[in-house]
């Protein structure tokens, strides 16, 4: 029995745009496009409708954008997760964007691979950031002030705190695994230790949560 594809819902308030993204993730064999929405309100309720595993969204759009839509569906359905795709490579965006709930930032002059990979990893549950991104995130949560400690940092232990800065500086579970040398296994359960403890719905929270504690720089 084969798995079935991954069900993908795409937004941008620009029709061409809009049918090229599509046709690119459409094209992969494992990814099989839903829906697809002129603004962040339709996108919403295709998702309420849809239910799809990832949507793939612009951040400018009429009625409500990306981040605004981003924020509905991180708590209206949180087992959808959200890539954000974008023309403006700007700190503000990034922040917001990944504050909001997004799992993934990148910019529209991607390769049609990369998009398509950065779909299966965002469904998978991995934090996907573009060049830069990261390094904007940690000056952009310095600069909004003082470090705020999270309360969950403190029941995290020694080996938890390892893999959350592994996390933070972007690594996959095999690449984390490989650093402390033990299962792909191992790693996958102390990350589901670090999120269920910082109160996080995934990596990517948990990451902004060690920049702007601190733990992390």
């Amino acid at each position: 029995m084969t798995n079935q594809p991954l069900r993908v819902v795409v937004a941008d308030d620009q029709p061409v745009v809009l049918a090229g993204i599509a046709a690119m993730i459409d094209a992969a064999p494992d990814l099989d496009v839903v829906g697809r929405a002129k603004d962040g309100l339709e996108l919403v309720e295709h998702v309420q409708v849809l239910e799809p595993d990832v949507v793939v969204v612009d951040i400018r759009m009429p009625r409500l954008d990306g981040i605004g839509a981003a924020r509905r569906i991180a708590s209206e359905h949180p087992r959808t997760r959200v890539l954000v795709l974008t023309t403006f490579d700007l700190d503000e965006y990034v922040y917001d964007a990944l504050r909001a709930g997004a799992s993934g930032f990148l910019l529209k002059d991607v390769q049609a691979e990369r998009l398509v990979e950065a779909v299966r990893l965002v469904a998978d549950g991995s934090m996907l950031l573009g060049p830069n991104v990261t390094r904007r995130l940690v000056a952009d949560a310095s600069a909004r002030g003082s470090r705020r400690p999270h309360p969950g940092l403190s029941e995290l232990s020694e080996r938890e705190l390892e893999v959350l800065d592994a996390m933070a500086r972007g690594l996959s579970n095999l690449e984390i695994a490989a650093v402390l040398v033990v299962s792909e296994h191992t790693v996958k359960t102390h990350v589901s230790a670090v999120l269920r403890k910082l109160g996080c719905r995934d990596r990517v929270q948990a990451v902004i949560a060690a920049y702007e504690s601190g733990i992390v720089r």
